[in-house]
């Protein structure tokens, strides 16, 4: 593939490619395009001279919601769900394949209508061909395992999923739960051959002829269709945010930012006290911490309130802040408040 750059005709690229390499795109075949190509030709590059605050408004520009958050030498790392439909690191702002300008480029709003008119451009372009598939594939980590793999970002005219429930596996017990994400397999095993490295943008799969449809055979779902959403999330947010979200420091927020986000790396007992503490006394104006400091491998201080039912408030709220931090806390009542340890847990 050349240097894609705004306005380049990507389908008359890929269609030019594949007939170099002679391996013409027959009916049948699918074509995963990985989203820097997509996104370069849609002119959404956006210059950037590596400071901070600019990549964090593109990212903030291309977020629905925070769903997790940890601070790093570099600045604030967020996972997002993304406008573009997953929940991914930075929304998808990526550095890296840029082009020889570099820059910043964002994901596309809709990549299934970006993968629908990619194909159709495919048809029109090349005579003869009536039924391709187009797969939008993107880079992104996974919550309960290590590493990085490419998923399907959008699609058209290829099935999404194969949903298995209701049928009997191979000892003819029914199958309850598993639909496979056929399009996210594709666009794994694209990348086996596609790689970050080697300059090569697009995969060409042939042998899944069954998962292609021909134009208006039926209204096939998304990309999007993939997507946790809902009653369906059971992870719409991270452990330490739910418990922030609760106590009123949503991720994202000025007021998460005033608390402290925690960062990626454990840190100290008293800065994880502090951040605790700070949390706590969102909205109890009648608390005041005195005198907290680190003494042997505990935080000790105490809390001063004129007012009984507000003070028992603060610690009843400080208990639940303290788990966001993974710590523990006990109290004892003393005149005009309370003392109060944080330690480790046992």
């Amino acid at each position: 593939m050349p240097e894609v750059v705004t306005g380049t005709d990507l389908a008359a690229a890929l269609l030019t490619a594949a007939d170099a390499a002679g391996t013409r795109i027959v009916d049948g075949d699918v074509l995963a395009v990985s989203s820097k190509l997509v996104s370069k030709s849609l002119g959404l590059r956006t210059p950037w001279h590596g400071d901070r605050a600019g990549k964090d408004a593109l990212v903030r520009s291309g977020t629905r919601r925070v769903v997790a958050e940890r601070a790093t030498p570099d600045g604030v790392t967020r996972v997002v769900e993304s406008v573009a439909g997953p929940v991914m690191a930075a929304a998808g702002v990526d550095a890296s394949n840029t082009g020889p300008g570099g820059g910043l480029l964002s994901l596309p709003a809709d990549p299934d209508q970006a993968a629908s008119r990619l194909r159709e451009s495919l048809l029109a372009q090349q005579p003869g061909l009536t039924r391709v598939g187009v797969v939008v594939t993107d880079t992104a980590g996974r919550p309960w395992r290590l590493g990085q793999t490419d998923l399907a970002l959008g699609l058209s005219g290829i099935l999404p999923a194969d949903d298995l429930r209701g049928d009997l596996d191979h000892d003819g017990r029914p199958l309850s739960v598993t639909s496979r994400a056929l399009v996210d397999e594709v666009a794994a095993a694209a990348d086996l051959v596609k790689g970050k490295t080697d300059g090569v943008g697009a995969a060409l799969l042939r042998g899944l002829d069954h998962l292609v449809v021909a134009p208006g055979a039926w209204d096939l779902p998304g990309a999007r269709s993939l997507v946790r959403a809902g009653a369906g999330d059971w992870f719409a947010l991270g452990h330490v945010e739910a418990l922030r979200s609760a106590l009123g420091a949503p991720p994202g927020s000025a007021t998460a930012a005033t608390v402290g986000i925690t960062p990626a790396s454990l840190d100290g007992m008293a800065e994880r006290a502090g951040r605790a503490l700070r949390l706590a006394l969102l909205g109890c104006p009648w608390v005041s911490p005195v005198d907290l400091r680190l003494q042997d491998d505990v935080v000790v201080g105490r809390l001063d309130c004129p007012d009984d039912l507000e003070l028992g408030r603060s610690l009843a709220r400080l208990e639940v802040a303290v788990v966001s931090e993974g710590l523990a806390v006990t109290w004892r009542r003393s005149a005009g408040g309370a003392a109060i340890t944080f330690a480790e847990p046992t």
